[in-house]
């Protein structure tokens, strides 16, 4: 029996969401050392009320099982510190679209734990980066990764976990960097209603969409919702680029001091389809920028100024 099974439900489910329709879910995604449980106590302290983080260590493939105190720690602080919306990201070493069957067998089985352990602790929503095809070709990387999908899906039935794709920067052979791709994947894993989308602004720009006009962030979520859906896009890292536009590589920068700008921030800060959503900073883990990286975003999204 999965993790899920034995201890989702004996647990309470925290609240997800802070009361009242103007709250901003902003947070930052926080260390899980010393404990899952961490994590929400480092973001209550960045008055965070959003929060990704690790359910396991996001580069090894050998993982230490979820305990009952585990769970019974998390379920407690969320509910003490919170409400947080609270988001999973998927380990780095998942690769979903691998040629090779052996490393693509275990990213299925690595997922379908990442899912378990989500379900046990009551979070939401599991960002996954799609995967690199490593050669063999975009079309049949994005028919694996449907097909890899498909088959996590089937062995989690019942859960209310999210699978989250997450767009890249296309550095590499790394699928996901085109909405178009992130549709195509959607439709190929055969089960829509368990997928959802997140949005990294540096990877968006880094692949080309530029964010930084107020012309080129219409035209993103235009098409975002012509092939995919608003509906669909429930997280969004929000992370400046260090590179130029349509660079492929992914380099994040704190809030302002790269590429983008600040006024693009500020677009998606106030705009109303997104209030719900919850927006992430993975910006560079540097002294206290965590909470001078919040504070600033804090500060546009007060601005009621029109946008540039």
């Amino acid at each position: 029996m999965g993790v899920s099974k034995q201890m989702a439900v004996s647990a309470e489910r925290a609240p997800s969401m802070p009361a009242g329709p103007a709250a901003l879910l902003l947070g930052a995604h926080m260390s899980i050392a010393g404990g899952l449980h961490l994590a929400l106590t480092r973001a209550a302290e960045l008055r965070c009320t959003a929060v990704q983080l690790f359910t396991q260590t996001a580069r090894q493939w050998r993982q230490r099982r979820l305990s009952a105190e585990d769970v019974r720690s998390f379920h407690e602080t969320r509910a003490q510190r919170g409400p947080f919306a609270v988001v999973a990201h998927a380990g780095y070493l998942l690769n979903l679209a691998a040629p090779v069957r052996a490393l693509r067998e275990r990213s299925i089985r690595a997922l379908v734990s990442e899912l378990e352990r989500c379900e046990a602790l009551g979070i939401e929503s599991l960002v996954l980066h799609p995967g690199a095809h490593m050669g063999a070709g975009e079309a049949r990387g994005i028919a694996r990764v449907g097909a890899a999908l498909r088959r996590a899906h089937a062995a989690t039935p019942g859960l209310a976990v999210k699978t989250v794709l997450e767009n890249t920067a296309g550095q590499g052979t790394s699928l996901g960097y085109a909405v178009s791709q992130l549709a195509a994947i959607i439709a190929a894993s055969g089960d829509p209603d368990r997928l959802a989308m997140c949005f990294d602004t540096a990877h968006g720009f880094a692949a080309g969409y530029d964010i930084s006009t107020s012309e080129g962030y219409a035209g993103l979520w235009e098409e975002v919702e012509r092939l995919i859906g608003l509906e669909r896009l429930t997280v969004i890292h929000l992370n400046d680029a260090k590179r130029e536009v349509g660079s492929r590589i992914d380099r994040h920068a704190h809030i302002g001091q790269g590429r983008i700008g600040q006024a693009a921030f500020k677009r998606i800060l106030v705009d109303p389809r997104f209030a719900s959503v919850p927006k992430i900073i993975e910006t560079p883990k540097e002294g206290d920028m965590d909470r001078r990286n919040l504070r600033l975003l804090r500060r546009l999204a007060r601005s009621r100024a029109d946008c540039p």
